[in-house]
């Protein structure tokens, strides 16, 4: 019998790197400076390199993208992508890392990308490779994590208001919630919130308490999305 030839396997991973600025969550994107599709947006990334470990090389393409240190950010692997047809170069299975940050820099563009800019998830159309399908998964996970963990306070500059918090679940959820409903929620959950003893001057009313993320990271008790009226709302903010 003759020898089977395997097929070689690339591995890279991918980052989907979300931050809000202003009243908006965004992602950033590169724009693909060779083939295959030279031109479009695309999710940054690049190949593990040798002697590399996954999150060695996800920490350093975020370095890249956006001259921060991983270790700043709330960091997670996402899943695993590899369908034979994803890339038309070959076989590329892609690791891809969740990245969460407050208000991040404009990024740099990496020695792949013509340009990198920050843009509005409702706005993102025409991805590279299969980079729509796994926008999508991504953000459902950030949506899922801010009920059933405390990863929305890594969206928050310390220190910062309940009412900073409560903007970071609105835009993400794309729902508006109770101010008062939301305080005693967030307040009473163990270990969610650490009040530093200061307060914020307000242009108008009482001074606001500060606070700074807790040592908890599961949300107990989990502060769970409105049923259907959240998710028919946040569905607007899905890719078009």
């Amino acid at each position: 019998m003759g020898r089977t030839v395997q097929e070689a396997i690339a591995v890279t991973v991918d980052l989907v790197i979300l931050t809000i600025r202003g009243d908006e969550l965004q992602v950033l994107l590169i724009e693909r400076g060779k083939e295959p599709f030279l031109g479009l947006p695309a999710l940054p990334g690049g190949h593990v390199q040798p002697g590399e470990t996954l999150d060695e090389a996800a920490r350093r393409e975020l370095a890249e993208e956006t001259g921060l240190d991983g270790g700043t950010l709330h960091l997670e692997q996402l899943r695993t992508y590899g369908d034979p047809e994803r890339d038309p170069r070959g076989r590329v299975v892609t690791v891809v890392y969740l990245a969460l940050g407050p208000d991040l820099p404009v990024p740099q563009a990496g020695t792949d990308a013509r340009a990198a800019r920050w843009v509005p998830v409702q706005r993102v159309d025409g991805l590279a490779f299969d980079h729509e399908v796994i926008l999508q998964e991504a953000l459902e996970r950030a949506r899922s994590q801010l009920e059933y963990t405390t990863v929305a306070a890594a969206f928050c500059p310390e220190p910062f208001t309940v009412a900073d918090l409560r903007h970071v679940y609105e835009v993400v959820w794309g729902v508006v919630l109770d101010p008062s409903n939301f305080r005693r929620k967030v307040t009473r959950a163990e270990k969610f919130l650490e009040a530093t003893g200061e307060r914020r001057m307000a242009e108008a009313g009482r001074p606001a308490a500060l606070y700074r993320r807790g040592p908890a990271r599961l949300l107990s008790p989990p502060l769970l999305r409105a049923g259907g009226v959240a998710r028919a709302q946040f569905s607007t903010l899905s890719l078009r």
